[in-house]
């Protein structure tokens, strides 16, 4: 879309003058505002972030972000969701239940129910790659799982994963994990494990 023209007076002479849709700063201070192609003012007129970095942001506007949601880098310290960057020590895959141990500082892999000190501490949304920085939520609803049905679930024998049955077999870790709210759903909630004789 053509940006919208004016007449303004510079000096004595009758001048045409672009209206502006973004705005680059000071250089822009006094021109006429247009609307973007999408028919709103842009973020750079209203001066809005759809994150913060910080004291440097202080007094933008606050936009959603690509989901539609505020993002957590605007909410003060003990607001939004209970998670860590934590290195992964193997791959994982997204809704895996994951396991926070020592190796060489604090790592996370993939909780197992068949392995003693392999219990259910968080879980990721996301896939991350050996060494990589995993977001480990600690608490709140695993989005990236599927096929549950609603009820109780424990730690799986199949690492990573859920079991809608507790595990029994001898040296077993049996965990209660959470309960799906639907197929999509389980809501996290980490209990201490029994180890079975």
């Amino acid at each position: 879309m053509a940006t919208k023209k004016y007449l303004k007076n510079n000096s004595g002479v009758v001048t045409e003058e672009a209206s502006v849709d973004t705005s680059s700063g000071v250089g822009d201070a006094g021109k006429i505002v247009a609307l973007n192609t999408s028919g709103v003012l842009g973020s750079t007129i209203v001066n809005s972030v759809t994150s913060s970095s910080g004291s440097g942001d202080t007094g933008k506007v606050v936009a959603l972000d690509g989901s539609g949601k505020i993002d957590t880098t605007m909410m003060p310290t003990g607001v939004g969701a209970d998670t860590a960057s934590i290195t992964a020590s193997e791959a994982l895959s997204a809704g895996d239940l994951v396991n926070v141990h020592d190796s060489s500082g604090a790592k996370v892999r993939k909780a197992d129910a068949t392995t003693s000190g392999k219990e259910a501490h968080g879980f990721v949304l996301s896939s991350v790659s050996n060494g990589a920085s995993a977001t480990v939520y600690f608490e709140g609803s695993n989005t990236s799982v599927t096929s549950l049905t609603p009820g109780v679930y424990y730690l799986s024998a199949t690492a990573g994963g859920v079991s809608a049955t507790a595990p029994s077999s001898s040296g077993n870790v049996v965990q209660r994990v959470g309960f799906a709210t639907s197929a999509t759903v389980l809501n996290f909630q980490s209990q201490p494990p029994i180890v079975l004789a």
